[in-house]
C-alpha cells in the first residue's frame, strides 16, 4: 500500500499530468476556434465582402483601385530594377515573371501584417456589442484580403501565359501555397491582434516593421544565393521569405517547394510554434480583450 502511494505522488507523474492538462486545454481552445469560425462562416463571408466595399467606397473606379495600387508598385519596381539597374538583363525566363511572382504574394502578406495586426480595434463593435467570436475577426480580414489576392493571381497567370511560359506540373503547387499562406497569416493576425488590443505600442511596432520586412525578406533577391551563412539561416525561419520563394519555385524556377528541405522544415516548425503561441495567448487574453476595447 505504501509503495502504491509513493508511486502515485512521484514528481515526474505530476509534471506529466500537468503537461497533459495544458495540452488538453490548448486542444480545447483550438477546437473552439475552429467551431466558432464554422458556426459564424456566413457572417464572416458577408463582413469580408463588406470590408472590400468599404475599401473602394467613394471612388469612381471603385474596386479597380484594389488592383491599380499593386500595379503601380509593380511598374515602379520593374522600371527601377529591370530598366534602370538592368538587374534582369538576359535572364531566361523573363525577369518580370520572377519579380511579380514574389511581389504579388507580398501584397497579401503586407495587408495581414499591417492592418491585420490591429483588426480588433477596427471591428471593436463586433466584440463589445454583438459578442462576435474574437477568433473570427482576423478571418474576416484574411478572407477579404484573399479575394483581392486571388484576383492578382489570375492576373499573374495571364501575364505568365502571355509571356510564353509553359503550362506545366509545377503550377499545381500554387493552390497549396495560397492555402498555407492564408492560414499562416490569418493565425498570425489573430495572435498579433490580441496583443495589439492590449498594447497599442505593439500595433505601432508592427506597422513600423513593414518596410524593413520587405527589404530584408528576399522579395527582391534570392535569399538562397546569399554568401553570408548566418543571414541565410535566419531567413530560413522568415515566413515571408518562404512564401515568396515558394511562388517563384512554381512560376519561375520550376522546382518543388520541398527541394529546399531546410526552408520547408523551418517554415513547418514556425507554423506549429505560431499555432501553439496563438492558442496560449487566445486562452489568456480573449476574455480581457472585450473590456479593453
Amino acid at each position: 500500500m505504501h509503495a502504491i502511494k509513493k508511486q502515485a505522488f512521484q514528481p515526474g507523474r505530476k509534471v506529466s499530468g500537468l503537461e497533459n492538462g495544458r495540452a488538453r486545454r490548448l486542444l480545447k481552445a483550438f477546437i473552439t476556434i475552429l467551431k466558432d469560425n464554422w458556426q459564424w462562416r456566413k457572417q464572416i463571408g458577408r463582413l469580408a465582402v463588406f470590408e472590400l466595399v468599404k475599401k473602394s467606397r467613394g471612388a469612381k473606379l471603385s474596386w479597380m483601385w484594389l488592383f491599380i495600387r499593386p500595379a503601380i508598385y509593380i511598374f515602379v519596381f520593374w522600371f527601377t530594377l529591370d530598366i534602370g539597374l538592368r538587374v534582369g538583363q538576359n535572364m531566361v525566363p523573363p525577369y518580370f515573371i520572377w519579380l511579380i511572382s514574389g511581389l504579388i504574394p507580398w501584397f497579401f502578406m503586407q495587408e495581414m501584417l499591417a492592418a491585420g495586426s490591429d483588426i480588433l480595434h477596427r471591428y471593436s463593435y463586433l466584440v463589445t456589442k454583438i459578442k462576435f467570436p474574437i477568433s473570427g475577426i482576423p478571418t474576416i480580414f484574411g478572407v477579404s484580403s484573399l479575394i483581392v489576392h486571388l484576383g492578382l493571381i489570375i492576373i499573374l497567370f495571364a501575364i505568365y501565359f502571355i509571356m510564353g511560359m509553359p503550362l506545366d506540373i509545377y503550377l499545381i503547387q500554387v493552390p497549396f501555397i495560397i492555402i498555407i499562406m492564408f492560414f499562416f497569416f490569418t493565425i498570425n493576425s489573430h495572435l498579433m491582434s490580441l496583443v495589439s488590443a492590449i498594447s497599442k505600442d505593439f500595433a505601432n511596432l508592427m506597422k513600423a516593421l513593414i518596410t524593413p520586412l520587405f527589404w530584408l525578406s528576399g522579395i527582391l533577391y534570392d535569399p538562397l544565393l546569399l554568401n553570408i551563412e548566418w543571414i541565410r539561416i535566419i531567413l530560413l525561419f522568415n515566413p515571408i521569405t518562404f512564401i515568396a520563394t515558394a511562388f517563384r519555385s512554381a512560376f519561375y524556377a520550376k522546382t518543388w517547394i520541398w527541394d529546399s528541405f531546410q526552408m520547408l522544415a523551418a517554415f513547418a516548425g514556425l507554423f506549429i510554434v505560431t499555432i501553439v503561441i496563438t492558442l496560449i495567448i487566445h486562452r489568456r487574453l480573449s476574455k480581457e480583450v472585450p473590456d479593453v476595447l
